[in-house]
């Protein structure tokens, strides 16, 4: 398999109230996919179905070890899914509500960045089959 990168996005997501990482960085995937576009490769590398191309998601946050990859995984809309997290992102103190749910005075911000992949061994049969 020869696989290439052919986007990289990033998304940065925060939960407020809560100090859920697996939250913001849920939010930090959904916010760098409204940003993704695929036409050139769906186009261009004649990809007919998204789920061939391979998504690896890195997210950074706060407590990594907390975070449940399978709901942040579920935010991606297509793909072979892969996902890393690591310690990063930020604690940002704000003011403490009980009310809404907060355990600690921390805003939890996490950092998303979406690449994706494609084999290129497929695109150049698709080319082969059907050339311009």
């Amino acid at each position: 398999m020869a696989l290439k990168r052919f986007v990289i996005e990033m998304g940065t997501g925060i939960d407020q109230h809560g100090q859920d990482s697996t939250k913001a960085a849920t939010r930090a995937i959904e916010d760098a996919v409204r940003r993704i576009c695929l036409a050139g490769i769906m186009e261009i590398l004649r990809i007919c179905d998204p789920n061939e191309m391979i998504v690896h998601v890195l997210i950074g946050c706060p407590n990594p070890t907390s975070v449940k990859k399978d709901i942040i995984l579920n935010a991606l809309p297509f793909g072979r899914k892969q996902i890393e997290v690591i310690e990063g992102g930020l604690l940002v103190p704000i003011a403490f509500s009980e009310a809404f749910g907060d355990k600690t005075a921390d805003v939890v911000m996490a950092n998303a960045a979406i690449t994706i992949f494609v084999d290129m061994g497929k695109v150049l049969k698709a080319w082969e089959k059907e050339p311009i």
